[in-house]
């Protein structure tokens, strides 16, 4: 059995590389994960900067206009908000993408959204403005980072992986719901013990929302090699519409010194 699990664990570390689609856009370009309170300074309001699309590859020039806890911006011109418009596949979208915002010559770790909302200024045919996160950026109800937003940082970053080998079991959780939530391939892979095969069964999951996780206590963990997690979920399955799940999320690793992984073979079947 350790075997297998050992075999399994080497499989997983076989996955996605976080930055694969932009990587020829960042040769020769050190990223960097910075701090908000540095990038307010860096980005004051109405600077204008590159956004490079992580997965896409594409870039669009935007505009700062407002934001306190993080960069309200919008495109510059009508061809940039085609751009973006392109990178959410013509519809826009609350899903987060992992993006680089480049200026001045440095490139920024950063997370953004599709959707306008809120007051534009621009002649931009974008109708009002969308956000951009940085590290330690909050959203304007909470004084905390979104996750989302938080996985997409380091996933842009390239320390995804970083993050995930060191997470325990309840934030590895919470990680892999988030990356169904945002149907991004790589962020399930590096919280999963299998292969993920692309976006297949992200197709499966439309929309899905963690609503309890039930907390072991630490001593309970120590020696384990793996563990079940209660949890209640609610999604939508594509064709099936929506459905609650009452049950387990399973996790294990090959020894105390390895990360946890979930085992989404199990849990695909268990939520079907």
């Amino acid at each position: 059995m350790k075997f297998f699990i050992a075999f399994l664990l080497f499989l997983s570390a076989c996955t996605y590389d976080t930055n694969v689609q932009a990587n020829e856009n960042m040769v020769g370009h050190q990223i960097e994960m910075l701090p908000w309170d540095q990038v307010n300074k860096i980005l004051p309001k109405y600077s204008k900067f590159t956004v490079l699309d992580v997965e896409s590859g594409k870039k669009f020039k935007v505009q700062r206009r407002a934001g306190s806890h993080h960069a309200d911006v919008q495109p510059l011109t009508s061809n940039e908000t085609k751009v973006m418009k392109e990178i959410y596949n013509g519809k826009w979208s609350w899903k987060r993408r992992a993006i680089i915002v480049i200026h001045k010559g440095q490139w920024i770790a950063a997370s953004m959204h599709g959707m306008p909302h809120g007051a534009g200024a621009l002649q931009n045919n974008f109708p009002g403005h969308f956000c951009i996160h940085f590290h330690g950026s909050t959203t304007h109800r909470t004084n905390f980072m979104d996750l989302s937003h938080k996985l997409m940082i380091l996933k842009a970053a390239g320390r995804l992986k970083e993050y995930a080998g060191n997470a325990d079991p309840y934030e590895i959780i919470s990680a892999y719901i988030a990356g169904y939530k945002q149907q991004d391939a790589s962020i399930v892979s590096a919280f999963s013990l299998q292969e993920t095969k692309g976006k297949g069964n992200l197709k499966k999951i439309e929309n899905i929302n963690l609503n309890r996780m039930a907390i072991l206590p630490v001593e309970d963990l120590a020696n384990e090699l793996n563990i079940e997690v209660p949890v209640e979920i609610d999604m939508i399955i594509h064709n099936k519409g929506r459905k609650s799940f009452n049950g387990n999320i399973y996790l294990v690793r090959f020894s105390h010194a390895d990360a946890w992984k979930i085992d989404t073979l199990r849990f695909m079947q268990d939520i079907q």
